[in-house]
């Protein structure tokens, strides 16, 4: 019996395949030959038949190109699977739109390119404004859709990095901002909430959740130091995180809710309408302390939705999806701390209980929504426009990982090592460059006093 996909073909059954098409023994044998299972078959092209296949027993025009119209057919009918193999269909189509496909899944001939290539959008956009598959996609996975070339890029890093200071420093305003506009407590008690209601306030819980966060921070550190690709992990981490709280300061100054505890000292601003000054240096405090209490900041009117959550939830989805797959316990261990984490914010009676949920799901979604588009390569290229519209910083720092980045460590010294080499060679340049110019101004100088000499 036949396997029911393609892709668990045997060399037999491409063999059977191909005589149930009546094409020649000769064909046949070739394709045993060169060990051509269901997913070799899949994946071959004009090319790889004419001078790999037929290389040494070339074949009529005419033999070929029905092989290859079978082949291509077959390529046709089952394009999920060579995405699953990690590759673009478009890129084993060669077939132009005179009729063989649907109107919708084709595009016109590419001039310059050689062959007129196909690129499946699966819906109804006319023809004439299509674009066309071009070689600015990223190039094929390999067959476990891994990433094929990953360069560390530290300068999207760094802009990165610089994308989360600027987000912290609006968190930090907004947080002044809505702490002046807290509802007073007197007029606006605390809301009814089923947790709050039923668990007593423990007043170290708030605290013991931020020594959880240090905790989780501390592990991720660590995974960031033995990470080999750690530049594409940081630049991850700070994209994700910023856009988070970015989004976290627009629900901020949209509503302002009561304060849920009447254990917290939340009180109208003494002097409302206080300089701009004034609330940059309060923002300062509340920069350099993180917003942490155990830094000595404390604020109220923060509450949709709980930065405490976002922290602990994103540092755990990421300590599970770069640290090892076989360290069970240590995944188990950070889930723990964030449950535990987030426990400890609603026992302290800091936050009410829709705003961690609602931390932590939008978090948790963000983090996977971008790791799917990322890891699946195809899914990007299907409407690389549209990506970058809705999610410009996505497109901007995923521009050239094409694939699944692999969990793959080294020791720190070696990218202290590799740090060093890039640094000495930067000097290098900047040495040659400098004497390179002294000369140029030396000589300048040289040929004006020569010409000053001369006009004399």
């Amino acid at each position: 019996m036949a396997p029911d996909t393609v892709l668990e073909w045997t060399v037999d059954n491409v063999a059977k395949w191909l005589e149930s098409h009546n094409h020649k023994e000769t064909i046949v044998e070739k394709f045993i030959e060169h060990e051509i299972d269901g997913r070799a078959l899949l994946l071959l092209t004009e090319e790889d038949i004419r001078h790999e296949i037929f290389q040494q027993c070339p074949q009529r025009v005419g033999i070929v190109k029905k092989l290859m119209s079978d082949i291509r057919r077959l390529q046709v009918q089952n394009q999920q699977a060579i995405i699953a193999l990690g590759y673009d269909p478009a890129v084993f189509h060669h077939f132009s739109c005179t009729g063989f496909l649907p109107h919708q899944l084709c595009l016109p001939r590419v001039e310059g390119n050689g062959d007129s290539l196909l690129y499946l959008y699966g819906g109804n956009t006319p023809v004439e404004q299509q674009q066309p598959y071009s070689a600015n996609h990223s190039p094929p996975l390999s067959e476990d859709g891994r990433a094929t070339q990953l360069q560390p890029e530290i300068w999207k890093a760094l802009i990165s990095l610089g994308y989360l200071f600027v987000v912290t420093w609006i968190t930090s305003f907004v947080m002044v901002i809505v702490h002046d506009r807290v509802p007073d407590m007197k007029k606006y008690p605390p809301l009814p909430d089923i947790f709050l209601d039923n668990v007593p306030h423990i007043p170290w819980a708030f605290g013991m959740c931020e020594w959880t966060g240090t905790l989780l921070l501390l592990i991720w550190l660590m995974v960031l130091a033995m990470h080999k690709h750690r530049f594409i992990l940081l630049r991850r981490f700070f994209a994700l995180s910023g856009t988070v709280f970015l989004l976290r300061c627009v629900t901020m100054l949209i509503t302002s809710l009561s304060v849920p505890g009447t254990h917290l000292d939340c009180k109208p601003p003494e002097r409302p309408g206080a300089d701009v000054w004034t609330k940059v240096q309060k923002a300062y405090f509340i920069w350099r302390g993180a917003g942490m209490s155990i830094q000595g900041v404390r604020t109220c009117g923060d509450y949709m939705f709980s930065g405490h959550t976002v922290a602990l939830t994103m540092l755990n989805f990421f300590i599970t999806e770069y640290s090892p797959r076989h360290q069970y316990y240590l995944h188990t261990f950070t889930w723990v701390l964030n449950m535990f984490g987030i426990f400890f914010i609603l026992a302290a009676h800091e936050h009410y209980s829709i705003d961690v949920f609602v931390a932590f799901y939008i978090t948790s979604r963000l983090f996977l929504y971008y790791h799917t588009l990322a890891n699946n390569q195809a899914l990007m290229q299907r409407d690389s426009n549209r990506t970058r519209i809705w999610f410009p910083l996505f497109s901007f720092f995923e521009s050239s990982v094409n694939g699944i980045v692999p969990n793959e460590y080294e020791s720190p010294f070696v990218a202290l090592r590799k740090l060093a080499f890039w640094l000495k060679d930067k000097a290098v340049l900047l040495v040659t460059w400098t004497m390179h110019e002294q000369q140029h101004s030396s000589i300048a100088r040289v040929l004006t006093q020569l010409n000053s000499s001369k006009n004399k």
